[in-house]
Formats: structure tokens, C-alpha cells, sequence
């Protein structure tokens, strides 16, 4: 059926008056949004179920939640036949959110699962600690992360407190797609319902200081930091002032919740622009490190002091070296290190994490982008390495494994150490970052994400990367194209050799280039927005500190030409 045709079977029951009358709307006045609503069924990408709130089967509304719901009940009832089922459900300070929350536990409820819901917004990262901790069978969190004000979304975590992955998110997906509208299931059992507040926020905060503090002694550093209207103003002050640290500095414009993000363009930390009020206020207080969370607060930005005293942002890869080079410092003073550990990173994120790695005596093992990913190999690992910590390019980190998802608050605690400890040393985080490129090679990355929007967005990203693989690159920049990693088929091409090997890891729509000087290209539509993302890498040696500013220079021209050659 075409849209309009699908359209039209919303125009009865068991769709309620207001859908009904929405969509009547749309046929009548609106037929390129109608497309829009009703062209297809939304999907699960990266990270789950994201979309525009609104009647239609690519909207997110009553029905599309309820549709979801009702064939994840029917899986787990399949999974975990005899016993009580439970899920913990958390949503964040968008609209609707705490609607569509409490309309998914009724769901479950009335499907005979009880449900843990927290009576008011927390942050991603908090329900992955709750499904472990109350050994709940699976999770549901309502977020669209740092997507513009009209998204929500739906993200299911399976028992060990991660995003499901093979082969229960297909399995899910094809049970979601069995459900009729009609057979779902809305009158909820209140009875099934525990809800959740402060005694597992409590639980939660003294798990992030006792799983990432390795520091001893004075803190007197001070801190910036902004929730950007989202989530982590109800976990991360106490968990900062639990850890000891007094001298922290809230926003006061961003710290109330608030689903339309009335202070920024986008509450994504790795927009320059949703940090500028808290790096204003950072200079007012002459503060040492600035924090940024997204709406979920999954995702962290950070800015520090380079090496002539000015608050710089760092991007996610420059973070993560950071946070990683210091854990595994900790690891290895502590004796901890003996060659069955592993950290973990993905595909389009920094090669700097093999050579850090490499230096510690550990192993780096990749995945896919999401942390989902991660968290797999951490389940697969389980019995045979240890996992340390583990990160990904989009400003995500995960310290320990006590969570299962990338997690700002515990990263700031980390975050907060390494720069207590360089400070106590008369050194800025900056200056740290410079001795680990020192220490094992200088690694500079750029991205550059292309929004395409809509139907036609969709047609034109899916052309893109068709004209990548079938005209691939010979040259980047002036350098030789020596291997191609395409995740689609599965297939690594060494175009010196002709040689092809497989790719053990599940399929997915990127392409990776390789040059004969260590520069890499990586293509891939996001799984969560409507863009296309270009991730560029370069590499050189760092002898020394003097050398920074022109490895620098360096790496942002030969980057340069790449983005020319892209056009």
C-alpha cells in the first residue's frame, strides 16, 4: 500500500477520535507530510527506536510505542516462560516522555510484567545500572539523546544492562512487526508497578565513586559544568559532591529541565555552540575544567586549558585518550594488568586506542558503532579477559563495567581525577594529552556530518554511499588508497595485493579507506539521525612537545584536502 492508502486505515478503530481526526487533517491539507508520516514503519538503528512525535506509522505516538511494547512483551514471555518477568523503564525531560512512560508500563502490566518506573526523569546510564542491579529481564528507556526538540525515541536493554543486540533486536523487531494495532494491549495493571526514586539514585551514585576513584587526598579543582535542560542535574551534583569535590559551578541559563533546549541551537555536547554559555561562565570563574551532558546524559563534553591557558573543547577521541590513558595508568600501578584485559572502541573511532593499548599490554577490541557494541564484546569476553573501559568518537565513554552503556556521569568522575592529579602536579589535562602523543604517537581526527532530511534525505545518503562503493577512491590527498573496509559485504580489500579476508563483525552500511601513510576515511549514514557522517583520521610522530603545534597545523591541512576531495 502506498502511503495515503495506509493513511486511510487510521481513519477507524482502534485508533482513538484525536489520531483519527489528526490524520483526516493531514489527507486533507498536508499530502507531503502525510508521505512523510506514513511512508514506512520506523526502524531500530544504533541506538534503538528514534523519530518525529506524530500520527503515522514513522512517527512516534500512542500506537507506534504501543506496537513496540507489545511485541517486546511477546518476546520476553518467549524468553522467560514460568517465571515473573520484570523491566525497568527511565525517560528523560523531553515532551511527552513521562506520557509515553507510563503508557509503555501499562502496556507491560497489562501483558502480566511488572515494571520498575521511575517516577520522574534519569539518566540513560542510571537504567542500565538499574537492570543489573535489581536483575531485571530487560530495560526501556524514552530518549532521542540530543535530537532537535519535536524527536523521542525507544531503546531496549536486554538483562546485563546493554542495548539488545543479535539476535534478540531482529528477533524483537520481527515480533513488533507481528502486531496488529489492535491486538495491543493498553489497559495496564497499576499493581505491577514499583516506583523508583531516590534509594536507587543513591545506589547508583555510590557505585560510579566506587567503581572510577583512584585519587586520594585534596580536590580542590573547579569545575563548570551544564546539564544543557537535560538529566544529569538530578544525579551528577550529588555525585560530584559525594566525591568530594566542592568547588562546582552549574550553569544557572541550562540547569532546569527543559524539553524544548531554550539555550542552545542543539543539546549535543559535540556542538561547539551548546557549550558557549558554559565556557563564559567558566571564564568568569577561572575554572579549571568545563562539563557538558546531553538530555539523556549519555554522552560528555569537555573543555580544559590548552597550554597557553585558554579553554579549548576537545573532541570525543581527544577525551577518550585521555580518560583511557589514565585508567590504564591506574590499572597498571595497582598491579592489575597481567595481558587478560582488554578496552574496548569502534570502527570509526581513533586508531590511538590500538597504540594505547599495545603500550599497556592489553588488548583493543572493536566493534560497530554504539555502545551497544561494546557492551557485546564485554559479554562475550565475560570469563576469558576483563574489561577496562571502553569509547567511541561521539563524545561516549564507559569507565567500568558496572554499566553497560556509555555513561557522562561516571566519565566526569574519572575526568575530574585526571585533572586533579595533573593540576596537583603543577600540569594541565593538556599537557597530559601532549605526553601521551608523545608517549605513543599523534593521532587527529575531524568530522563532518551532512544532513539529509525526510524521504528524499533518505533516497540521496543511500546514493552516496552506492556511488562510494561502486567509483572507490584511489587516492586521499595525495596519498596511495591501500585497503578498503566494507562492512555491507563483509569484505577487507588490500589493493596492493588483490587479496580479500573476511570481516568478523555483524554487517552494517560503512565504508573505511586506508592510505599508505596511515590517513583513513570513513563513511556512514548515522543509524539514529538524517545525516551522513564522514570521520577523517591522521597520523604522525610526536618527538616532542615544541612539535605539537605543527603536527597540529599539519593534520588539520591534509584534512583540508580530504574535505575537498569529498566535494
Amino acid at each position: 500500500m502506498n502511503s495515503l492508502e495506509i493513511a486511510k486505515t487510521w481513519l477507524k478503530s482502534p485508533f482513538d477520535e484525536n489520531t483519527q481526526k489528526e490524520v483526516q487533517k493531514l489527507i486533507e491539507t498536508n499530502p507531503k507530510e502525510l508521505d512523510e508520516a506514513f511512508y514506512k514503519n520506523l526502524e531500530f538503528g544504533t541506538g534503538g527506536m528514534r523519530g518525529i512525535m506524530g500520527v503515522g506509522t514513522n512517527r512516534l505516538n500512542k500506537y507506534t510505542y504501543g506496537q513496540a511494547t507489545q511485541g517486546l512483551a511477546n518476546y520476553l514471555h518467549q524468553q522467560f516462560t514460568g517465571k515473573k518477568i520484570t523491566v525497568a523503564i527511565a525517560f528523560d525531560v523531553r515532551h511527552n516522555s513521562d506520557t509515553f512512560a507510563k503508557l509503555v508500563a501499562n502496556v507491560l502490566t497489562a501483558n502480566g510484567i511488572y515494571v520498575y518506573l521511575f517516577k520522574e526523569f534519569r539518566p540513560t546510564p542510571e537504567l542500565s545500572f538499574t537492570v543489573r542491579k535489581l536483575k531485571c529481564d530487560a530495560g526501556i528507556v524514552l530518549t532521542a539523546s540530543h535530537n532537535p526538540p519535536e524527536y523521542n525515541g525507544y531503546k531496549v536493554y536486554w538483562n546485563d544492562g546493554a542495548q539488545i543486540v543479535p539476535p534478540h533486536d531482529s528477533a524483537i523487531i520481527k515480533e513488533v512487526r507481528k502486531v496488529d494495532f489492535a491486538e495491543i494491549k493498553f489497559d495496564g495493571d497499576d499493581s505491577k508497578i514499583t516506583y523508583l526514586d531516590q534509594e536507587i539514585d543513591n545506589q547508583f551514585i555510590d557505585a560510579a565513586i566506587e567503581n572510577t576513584m583512584f585519587l586520594k587526598g585534596k580536590k580542590d579543582l573547579k569545575i563548570v559544568y551544564t546539564s544543557l535542560h537535560g538529566t544529569s542535574i538530578k544525579i551528577l551534583p550529588q555525585t560530584l559532591e559525594n566525591a568530594g569535590y566542592e568547588n562546582v559551578f552549574i550553569v544557572p541559563e541550562q540547569e532546569i529541565p527543559d524539553g524544548n533546549f531554550p539555550t542552545v541551537k542543539s543539546p549535543n555536547p559535540e556542538e561547539p555552540e551548546a557549550l558557549s554559555l558554559a565556557l563564559k561562565y567558566a571564564e568568569e570563574q577561572n575554572a579549571d575544567i568545563v562539563f557538558g551532558t546531553d538530555p539523556d546524559a549519555d554522552r560528555l563534553g569537555i573543555a580544559i586549558r590548552d597550554i597557553n591557558g585558554k579553554l579549548v573543547l576537545l573532541n570525543g577521541n581527544q577525551a577518550n585518550t585521555i580518560l583511557t590513558d589514565y585508567i590504564l595508568q591506574k590499572w597498571k600501578k595497582n598491579g592489575k594488568i597481567d595481558g587478560k584485559q582488554f578496552i574496548g572502541s569502534t570502527i570509526v573511532t581513533s586508531d590511538i586506542f590500538f597504540a594505547l593499548a599495545n603500550h599497556y599490554g592489553v588488548d583493543c577490541k572493536v566493534g560497530l558503532t554504539g555502545f551497544k557494541w561494546i557492551a557485546d564484546l564485554i559479554r562475550k569476553e565475560e570469563g576469558k579477559e576483563k574489561f577496562i573501559c571502553g569509547g567511541e568518537e561521539s563524545f561516549g565513554f564507559m569507565p567500568s563495567d558496572y554499566v553497560r552503556d556509555k555513561d557522562s556521569i561516571s566519565s566526569i568522575l574519572v575526568a575530574c581525577e585526571a585533572a586533579q592529579e595533573a593540576k596537583n602536579e603543577g600540569k594541565t589535562l593538556f599537557e597530559k594529552l601532549i605526553d601521551i602523543y608523545e608517549k605513543v604517537g599523534f593521532y587527529y581526527e575531524e568530522l563532518v556530518s551532512i544532513v539529509k532530511t525526510g524521504k528524499d534525505g533518505a533516497s540521496q545518503i543511500s546514493k552516496m554511499m552506492e556511488e562510494f562503493r561502486a567509483h572507490p577512491p584511489k587516492e586521499i590527498a595525495g596519498e596511495n588508497v591501500i585497503k578498503s573496509d566494507d562492512y555491507q559485504s563483509s569484505i577487507s580489500l588490500n589493493l596492493t595485493t588483490g587479496e580479500k579476508t573476511n570481516i568478523d563483525i555483524p554487517k552494517s552500511n560503512v565504508l573505511i579507506f586506508y592510505t599508505n601513510k596511515g590517513t583513513k576515511l570513513a563513511c556512514r549514514p548515522s543509524g539514529t539521525e538524517p545525516k551522513i557522517k564522514f570521520y577523517f583520521s591522521v597520523q604522525s610522530t610526536l618527538t616532542t612537545k615544541d612539535e605539537f603545534a605543527e603536527k597540529i597545523s599539519e593534520a588539520q591541512i591534509k584534512i583540508q584536502k580530504i574535505k575537498e576531495f569529498l566535494k
